[in-house]
């Protein structure tokens, strides 16, 4: 096909991409005219100019702004080719100064690409050193992997000389060689010769050519296309194995996706009762792995429901415990006001058990509170987990959003149970006082014993270790995170995790822990420890601030902290002046009486703590966790059918159907491709890469400082033409729009970017005698005299 502009002077003006796709039909289409089909090449020539002269005007002006062609045909390999400029030296016309310096940047930012092949374009009448196209094309590609040698205009040689010693590649060797072409004379253009009584006068030419006729099966047109062909097979065959394991990791990333859609056939009318079915099992199994735990999918990022509930019973729960039981100074008043209430106006003799009974029943009542609040707190964690195990219901909105609502409202049914059941084991307590429980001390024992003092864990058994910031005044360090050890004796901090720098110790006798509020500037969660007796605890301070990231570490910590003996200040709601004067009497058998009643209490509340903390998790799981799971697993599909029309409940959103049939395509798609690379694999032969060649007659720079550095090319050298004075694509038979120079008409000669040819004997090679100048520059048949090689 005849469809690339060709002329005299410049002609190619902008980038042509020629993208060659193999297909039944024949025809081409323009990026920029969408839609339109052009079936006659001659259109596609005028378009070319029309759309060149839209954005440069009709003045040889330039642009590097590309023309996207697209040609259609059966007779064509899946290839990509790229038109580029031919060099100017001298700005015509609307040309700016700097044209060589922009048509160079221009083709470099094509031919750096590790995946173009160059075709060095030189024609023949030429001389070959003084190559553009050869020297540009060494310094994008030293080794010479990636670069065709291409010379044409073989039949306008000078008589009595050709290109024997260049075709053979002993002149200038380049790793691939050299191919030579006969394309149409400007002439046979014109006059519309047809290309494939071109091609058959090109094989008739290196047929009949005394030079070339040993070596016609390696030259011509047909030969540069199969060329190209062997070096597209090469880049396939290297690029396969990348492309395999490329494709092979999608695919194993969409394997687990595309399992759960496998089963969901459109065109199956089950498909709708079998999704109900399978989506409310493993909604029942995730949750069940949620709560109970499991060993197949652990979740490393977070804490599931299950251990955040676990936190809740054995942290957050025995913390709100103590913190109400343990008021020292208001427990001592209410206990001397139950004596002197009990005795009325008498003057009692005895301890009386009733004043014992009734703080008791009072210190008992207070535990509803923190009991009815954990139930609260499992219940957001049990709500939770239901909205992350639904997550998988996600493509039917409607069915996730009935199973949320049924399993939160059976949640909130079993709450009211939950919570009657522990208030009442509450009253079971209050109901009848065991002052004969094998854990109580009895009276006797409580007349002889001081205030009872809670038993340390074992001596230097570590509780926890973690990172904590340590608030102190900027004076005295600042804040700054220190690595805390918390042991049953101690809480010892160091400068890092390997605890070989220790800062600090602190014992933990008569240290309890305080709340402090948010500072202004700081996000962090804060408490402090200080001394009961009013000692310093860190250097002159009276106590010290820990500040953790989030509530929950603060909790924790706190918990940690309870296990070790230190328990939380009490706000006293009385201040030592409000207090009527005769709440503590100096009478030593009142004061013996509160004694004994305070440790009689403190021994009775201590096992009825045991015992609710005991009971509660047991009650919580009985009454709620399971009994939810058992409702999932039995009763859930049932609720489901009874709330409303299977079909509108397994309607699909339309994002989730959209998102399936694309996966699902994708999937298919690269199980076929990796199918279609395994025959490649098997059928495609490649050719090994020439051996490395004496490529030091291209200079490595020239001696001409170039103007400015160029865009993309990381060498600074003269600009030089990517494809010589061709623009056009070998492969399509182009003829040359930039003509060879005319044959100069003065001795010696032209000036080029290596300096005069005469004088400098690095500029062309020995082979060329100086002659007449009305002889065009060629290559003489005769066997030049040698010169020593590293001159060239």
């Amino acid at each position: 096909r005849d469809f690339l502009p060709r002329g005299s002077g410049i002609v190619t003006r902008r980038p042509l991409i020629l993208q060659l796709v193999n297909n039944k039909a024949e025809y081409a289409e323009f990026l920029h005219c969408k839609g339109r089909k052009f079936v006659d090449f001659d259109e596609v020539r005028q378009e070319i100019e029309a759309e060149t002269d839209r954005i440069t005007g009709s003045n040889k002006g330039i642009s590097p702004i590309p023309i996207n062609l697209r040609v259609y045909s059966p007779h064509v390999l899946n290839l990509t080719l790229i038109d580029l400029p031919g060099m100017t030296k001298v700005a015509v016309g609307d040309q700016p100064v700097d044209i060589e310096h922009q048509i160079r940047d221009m083709i470099l930012q094509f031919i750096t690409r590790e995946s173009c092949l160059i075709l060095a374009v030189t024609p023949a009448n030429t001389d070959l050193a003084n190559s553009d196209a050869l020297k540009v094309a060494k310094e994008v590609d030293p080794q010479g992997v990636r670069t065709i040698g291409v010379i044409t205009k073989l039949d306008l040689m000078d008589e009595g000389t050709d290109a024997r010693d260049i075709l053979e590649n002993k002149l200038l060797p380049l790793r691939r060689g050299y191919i030579g072409v006969v394309n149409r004379s400007q002439k046979d253009i014109d006059g519309k010769k047809d290309i494939r009584v071109a091609m058959a006068a090109e094989r008739k030419f290196f047929l009949s050519h005394p030079s070339y006729r040993h070596m016609a099966e390696k030259m011509g047109t047909p030969h540069l296309q199969k060329a190209l062909n062997q070096q597209l097979t090469n880049h396939i065959r290297d690029t396969l194995p990348g492309l395999r394991s490329k494709l092979q990791s999608q695919l194993l990333s969409l394997e687990k996706e595309v399992e759960e859609y496998k089963n969901f056939r459109p065109d199956d009318p089950t498909r709708k009762t079998k999704a109900l079915l399978q989506m409310v099992q493993q909604f029942g199994v995730d949750f069940e792995k949620c709560i109970e735990g499991s060993g197949d999918q652990v979740d490393t990022a977070e804490l599931s429901g299950g251990a955040r509930i676990n936190r809740i019973f054995h942290e957050r729960f025995p913390f709100e415990l103590v913190k109400i039981v343990f008021d020292e100074k208001e427990l001592r008043r209410e206990i001397s006001h139950a004596i002197k209430n009990v005795h009325g106006v008498r003057t009692g003799l005895f301890t009386p058990d009733l004043a014992f009974e009734a703080i008791v029943k009072k210190q008992i009542i207070k535990l509803k509170e923190p009991c009815l609040k954990c139930i609260d707190l499992v219940i957001q964690e049990l709500i939770n987990t239901f909205r992350q195990c639904t997550n998988k219901l996600g493509s039917y909105p409607r069915l996730r959003e009935e199973t949320e609502r049924i399993v939160t409202t059976y949640v909130r049914e079993r709450e009211g149970k939950t919570k009657d059941q522990v208030l009442l084991l509450i009253d079971i307590e209050l109901s009848y006082i065991n002052t004969n429980h094998e854990d109580f001390i009895g009276f006797a024992n409580a007349q002889q014993r001081n205030i009872v003092n809670k038993k340390r864990a074992i001596p230097n058994q570590v509780i926890r270790k973690g990172w904590l910031t340590l608030n102190i005044s900027i004076m005295k360090g600042g804040s700054k995170e220190y690595w805390f050890v918390l042991s049953a004796e101690s809480v010892s901090w160091y400068k890092d995790e390997e605890e070989k720098e220790k800062k600090y110790m602190l014992p933990l006798d008569n240290l309890k822990l305080r709340d402090v509020e948010k500072g202004f500037m700081s996000n962090k969660h804060i408490f402090a420890i200080f001394n009961t007796e009013q000692r310093n605890v860190y250097k002159d301070l009276r106590q010290i601030e820990l500040a953790c990231d989030t509530q929950e570490d603060m909790d924790s910590w706190k918990a940690s902290f309870l296990r070790a003996g230190v328990y939380p200040e009490k706000d006293q709601v009385e201040t030592e002046d409000a207090a009527p004067a005769d709440t503590f009497s100096m009478d030593p058998q009142l004061e013996r009486q509160v004694e004994t009643i305070r440790n009689l209490v403190d021994s009775y509340i201590s096992i009825v703590n045991k015992t609710i903390r005991d009971l509660m998790p047991k009650t919580i799981m009985h009454l709620m966790i399971n009994s939810a799971k058992d409702f999932i697993h039995s009763e859930l599909l049932a609720y489901l059918y009874s709330s409303g029309d299977q079909n509108s409940l397994m309607e699909e959103s339309a994002d989730q159907a959209q998102r399936r049939d694309e996966m699902l395509r994708m999937y298919h798609a690269i199980k076929e491709a990796l199918s279609i690379i395994g025959d490649i694999s098997t059928s495609t032969v490649s050719t090994p890469v020439p051996p490395p060649v004496n490529d030091s007659w291209v200079p490595e720079s020239s001696p001409t400082p170039q103007r400015r550095p160029p865009t993309s090319a990381p060498p600074p050298s003269r600009p030089p033409a990517v494809r010589g004075p061709t623009p056009g694509p070998p492969t399509l038979n182009p003829i040359p729009a930039y003509v060879a120079p005319p044959i100069p008409s003065r001795p010696g000669q032209p000036m080029n970017a290596f300096g005069n040819s005469s004088l400098d004997p690095f500029s062309a090679p020995p082979q060329i005698p100086s002659r007449p100048a009305r002889i065009p520059p060629g290559i003489p048949r005769r066997p030049p005299p040698r010169r020593p090689e590293n001159q060239w």
